[in-house]
Formats: structure tokens, sequence, C-alpha cells
């Protein structure tokens, strides 16, 4: 997915937090949504108070979905926020319908853009929480970033684009370039509105592929 997929070729996905509460999933379910990501954690105290409702209202409705994290590194270590975000509803399992965890890591909302951390210490901290997700399910964290978060708070590191998934925040009609040295976007968040709950995504394959994903093949 590099240039400009027709967007009904793909299955079309949404990512949810506590902002969106109440969820029709029926609905969302025959407007032609395929997965979903949902907010389970922030930093080390912050737990969704929507998580639970809206996976279990996801998985009856037939949606294959996932939990996301979002990273706090001015809160506390990587392998930390990993262990809290496993916990409390980060886990996967291969069941075919379980996504593995996310980590949303981009602009911190409350204060210095790169959470008062250097390019260094910022991969460290990433790789922390990508070895302890792994030693505990077996599979990589799929990591949801920027193009510009990533070039300027890690020095554009390509550590991880050889086992971590990416999810690229892009809201445009067309995919750029990507960072960090990966190859191709495993999920595209191409709006942050359209007709769903939340912000609108794109798989990168079809659905048997979107399956596999699940089953960590």
């Amino acid at each position: 997915m590099r240039a400009s997929p027709d967007k009904h070729a793909y299955p079309q996905g949404i990512d949810v937090s506590n902002y969106q509460r109440n969820i029709d999933w029926t609905t969302v379910v025959n407007n032609g949504i395929s997965f979903v990501y949902i907010k389970a954690t922030e930093g080390t105290s912050y737990i969704s108070p929507s998580f639970r409702s809206q996976y279990i209202g996801a998985t009856d409705a037939g949606l294959i979905r996932g939990g996301y994290h979002f990273a706090r590194p001015d809160k506390s270590d990587g392998a930390t926020q990993a262990n809290f975000f496993l916990a409390h509803g980060g886990g996967w399992s291969a069941d075919g319908i379980t996504l593995p965890g996310a980590l949303d890591i981009e602009y911190n909302p409350h204060g210095a853009k790169c959470y008062g951390l250097s390019a260094s210490e910022m991969v460290t901290w990433i790789r922390d929480f990508s070895n302890t997700y792994k030693a505990a399910t077996g599979r990589y964290p799929v990591i949801y970033t920027t193009r510009d978060w990533w070039s300027t708070c890690t020095g554009n590191t390509t550590s991880f684009a050889h086992d971590n998934p990416l999810w690229i925040a892009d809201w445009s009609s067309t995919l750029r370039t990507l960072p960090g040295g990966w190859t191709h976007a495993s999920f595209w968040q191409y709006a942050d509105s359209g007709p769903n709950p939340g912000d609108a995504d794109l798989w990168n394959g079809d659905v048997d592929g979107l399956r596999a994903m699940a089953l960590g093949f």
C-alpha cells in the first residue's frame, strides 16, 4: 500500500476510544467494517472505561479486533507500560479474531513533543515495550505513528521495520512516503472521521490476509 489504493478494495476498519461510546456495532458491520482497534490503556494508570463493552460488542458483531496502548514515555519505562497494557486488555491469542496489540506512539498531548527523551532514549523505550510484549505473547506489537513524529523523535530509526507491523496515520487521499525503513504499511489510518465512529483505517491486503494477521501467520 504505497500510492493511491482504491479504498473500496481493502478491508475497512476503525479505531475507537472512550470518546466513542454506545457504538451500534451491527450498523458498523453493515457499513462494511471488518476490523477495529480499541483503546485499552494509556501510560501507567489510565484504563479506558469503555474498553470492555466496546471489545465485547465488537466480538459479538463478528469483527476482528485488538487493543491499543497510548504511550506516555514521560511516565515510566517501556517495559512497565507494556505490562500494564497486557494486564488490561492488550493481550493476544491465536484465535483468528484477535489482532496483536498496538503501541500508539505520537505527539505528546500534554507537553514536549518527544516527551523529554532524546532520539536514542526513545528508541530504547520503544524497544523495551516491544520486546516485553513479544516475550509475553509471541507477537511483536503493531506500531502506530506519524511520519513527522517518527522522524523527529526517533531520528527516523529503521530498527523496528523488520519485526513490527506499521500502522501509519496519514490523513490524505494518497499514502505518502513511509518512515523508518518500512517498505509497506500494514494498516493505514487515512481519515479522522467518516460514516462510522472513530478514525477510518484500511488493512493492506484481503480479508484472508487480515485473518492470517490475527492468527499470527
